[in-house]
């Protein structure tokens, strides 16, 4: 029997509008992402939390001879510099209000290491480390994962990707997520990733 687990991406306030890194539109994500995490098609609920030292090499401010927006090379990797934005500790890094935070599972942060970006919730993004959420899975005998939360572009992107790459069947439930779209058509680009990776993107359907 398939077992699946709702994966609630970033949620937290430095993403939503007002932000440091606001997605436009996800904070009308909220019910409905409630929604789906009550729904018992669902057998677990992991969240996942952006989670930055002060020192984070992502962050532009970190670096003086660039700005926000710019691509660099961190540690061998393409950076795109962004605001700071979820410092440990800080309120921006705190699940936002009116999320259902006791119907997690678990709670996996990711982006704690300095030298390198973590978009998905279960690698960094140079896939040197992981966060332990695939291990965590396969102990709950989880085969199926659905996928949720900010940013369709980003982190829900690559958290995806390397669901199907841990053999997890893979579903992205696109209208509960929005995304950046730093460039325009990043969401569709993202979102056919996805589908030629193996994944499906589909609407949630609260009535199935």
């Amino acid at each position: 029997m398939t077992k699946t687990a709702l994966i609630v991406v970033d949620m937290q306030n430095d993403f939503m509008e007002g932000g440091a890194l606001a997605v436009g539109g996800a904070k009308e994500l909220i019910p409905y992402v409630n929604q789906a995490m009550a729904d018992t098609r669902f057998d677990v609920v992991v969240a996942t939390q952006d989670w930055h030292p002060p020192n984070h090499g992502s962050f532009g401010s970190n670096h003086e001879a660039h700005e926000v927006g710019e691509v660099i090379d961190l540690n061998g990797l393409d950076q795109i510099l962004w605001p700071d934005h979820c410092v440990q500790g800080t309120e921006g890094a705190e699940f936002v209000d009116g999320l259902d935070t006791s119907l997690f599972d678990e709670i996996f942060q990711k982006g704690t290491n300095p030298e390198v970006d973590s978009y998905s919730g279960f690698y960094d993004n140079g896939h040197r480390e992981d966060t332990g959420l695939a291990d965590w899975l396969r102990e709950q005998d989880i085969t199926a994962v659905a996928v949720v939360g900010v940013a369709t572009d980003y982190c829900v992107k690559f958290t995806a990707l390397d669901a199907v790459e841990e053999g997890f069947e893979t579903e992205m439930l696109h209208n509960l997520s929005k995304g950046v779209n730093l460039s325009e058509g990043d969401v569709a680009k993202a979102m056919e990733e996805m589908k030629e990776a193996g994944a499906t993107c589909t609407p949630y359907n609260p009535h199935l």
